[in-house]
């Protein structure tokens, strides 16, 4: 097609049809020598490429200096990159790939939304060779300024845990350092006073919201967690023997634990829907949340605003256990499907004092004895 002149030196354009749309459009050239040599580039069309001659005029300019690339050297560079990319397990790659073998992991959902949110704009690009300290304390302190110690604790272990992944592999270099994770104190033991547990229990039975009210007296007769009973069909329930089975606590593998009086009483009275759960959500499905429907009752109990409406309640159920005496950590523990001893250690204070005061108890009988009191002994 035939060259048009424009005002500008070195610059030309040629028209053709318009890309995405009628008519036709200018697709601007510029010509220049370096080192000797006559150089005819196209630099850009009229509408798809927003050029005009003043524009392709600093094009021009900046060729001649050595200040820009061609397009076709820049799409040279852009392939060569791709391929670098393609052999470098950054961490988004990493992450692609260990996700595909955790699909069915519970807490999949969950990782993924806090590599999302908290990792991907970060690190994704970065190969965890090239990740220094202080990108790590950078995420450790902003999200410290807005979110609880647990949580970020959760987001850096995520990816230490994507890290440790690629490394197992032979994919990727681990980082260089370790990182240091903030400091949290989870051993938070929950309890209350017999007239908060009379007023409590006064709220869950005149609460309109039937669901809530017995979900909250099932996590006090049981000490069963949150996701558990959300989890919970009423084929899980054996009425007959007496137990509940749990699908994949947070220990992992399903367990049962017994089913006592009270928790009878309140499922055999428990309105059925339909559902297969005992605790369903909407269109009968599993339950996702019940946190507005608990947090009410616990607010017209007059609990403190710290208590947590269900996890407190399993604090209680076993705090009450342990300090009862008649019941060892060992059988604590699997009452409470804890996976390691530790989890159930927080308790042993509990038993602990009931074992002082009965010891105590044995001292005044025999100081009243060698007093000359009359001590009346149960047989």
């Amino acid at each position: 097609m035939k060259r048009k002149k424009t005002p500008y030196p070195g610059i030309f354009f040629r028209e053709a049809r318009r890309i995405g749309g009628k008519g036709t459009e200018k697709v601007y050239y510029i010509v220049f020598k370096k080192n000797g040599k006559v150089h005819e580039e196209k630099v850009g069309r009229q509408f798809s490429d927003d050029m005009s001659p003043a524009r392709a005029a600093r094009i021009r300019s900046e060729r001649i200096e050595g200040k820009r690339l061609s397009r076709k050297e820049l799409r040279v560079k852009k392939e060569s990159e791709q391929k670098i990319n393609q052999s470098r397990w950054t961490v988004e790659r990493l992450w692609i790939e260990y996700k595909t073998q955790r699909l069915n992991n519970k807490s999949f959902k969950v990782d993924e939304g806090r590599y999302n949110k908290y990792l991907k704009e970060k690190f994704g690009r970065k190969e965890p060779k090239d990740i220094i300290h202080l990108d790590i304390d950078r995420l450790r302190i902003n999200l410290l300024k807005k979110k609880s110690p647990q949580t970020v604790k959760h987001v850096l272990a995520l990816l230490k845990r994507i890290v440790k992944f690629g490394v197992k592999k032979g994919l990727c270099k681990d980082i260089a350092f370790s990182i240091e994770m903030p400091r949290v104190d989870n051993k938070k033991t929950e309890d209350l006073t017999p007239e908060q547990l009379e007023a409590l229990l006064k709220a869950t039975e005149e609460s309109p919201n039937i669901q809530a009210g017995n979900m909250m007296r099932l996590a006090l007769f049981t000490g069963m967690r949150r996701g558990e009973m959300f989890r919970l069909r009423w084929d899980d329930i054996d009425f007959q023997r007496g137990f509940i089975h749990l699908r994949k606590p947070k220990g992992g593998t399903d367990q049962k634990i017994p089913l006592n009086k009270s928790a009878r009483d309140l499922l055999e009275s428990h309105p059925r829907t339909g559902s297969p759960y005992v605790f369903p959500g909407r269109g009968g499905r599993q339950r996702t949340d019940i946190k507005h429907q608990v947090n009410r009752i616990k607010e017209t109990a007059g609990l403190p605003k710290d208590f947590r409406a269900l996890h407190g309640l399993r604090h209680v159920y076993a705090s009450m256990l342990a300090s009862s005496g008649q019941v060892d950590m060992y059988t604590l523990q699997r009452l409470l499907t804890h996976k390691s001893p530790l989890m159930t250690q927080r308790y042993a204070h509990l038993r602990d004092e009931t074992l002082k005061r009965a010891s105590d108890l044995a001292g005044d009988i025999i100081s009243q004895a060698q007093k000359g009191a009359v001590v009346e002994l149960k047989k």
